[in-house]
């Protein structure tokens, strides 16, 4: 396939079925991200990626749960954008340096509970929702639920298509993200 640069949109520029998520988005905000400009270029795609997130954080995970698995998968993914957005909003939550660093390094998790939430997300991934009966039963001792094990496929769902977007459409980092900045193997 070859390179094609997708399009900065602005709210005016953008297909006029995304241009009411992006304002939504750019309000709550307070600025419109880029990954949201360029994968405006299918207003399917955007509201597809804005409703499974907000159906991610409505789910029973913690806020600080719900970001390790975003991080996993930001991480894994290789996505330099998500993982800026994501560091920034662990920071807002005030969580732990050690944490931040941890997760952004792909390393084992300090925090036990944290750590059985991350492995988990990983088996999910590496093996397309194939868990092992070992790895489930490590999530539910470390005291998740199934409940929570469908809410990480739900995030590993979200969070996939996003990095994913991303990636394909060269998505570049916001100067409101230059502090959390991230490279594949920094």
């Amino acid at each position: 396939m070859s390179t094609t640069q997708f399009p900065l949109h602005t709210i005016d520029s953008a297909p006029e079925a995304a241009q009411p998520a992006m304002s939504g988005v750019e309000r709550r905000l307070g600025y419109l991200p880029a990954p949201v400009a360029m994968m405006a270029t299918s207003p399917e795609a955007l509201q597809a990626f804005l409703a499974a997130s907000a159906t991610f954080d409505r789910t029973s995970l913690t806020p600080v749960e719900r970001e390790t698995v975003i991080l996993t998968v930001a991480t894994r993914a290789e996505c330099h954008v998500c993982v800026a957005m994501h560091t920034a909003a662990l920071t807002r939550r005030r969580a732990s340096g050690e944490l931040i660093a941890q997760l952004r390094a792909g390393e084992p998790l300090t925090d036990p509970k944290l750590e059985a939430l991350r492995r988990f997300t990983l088996a999910v991934m590496d093996s397309s929702g194939g868990v092992s009966a070992s790895d489930q039963e490590a999530f539910l001792v470390a005291g998740y639920t199934r409940r929570n094990a469908l809410e990480v496929v739900l995030g590993v769902g979200a969070y996939t298509m996003s990095t994913f977007a991303n990636r394909l459409t060269g998505a570049p980092l916001d100067p409101q993200m230059e502090a959390y900045a991230w490279e594949p193997g920094a």
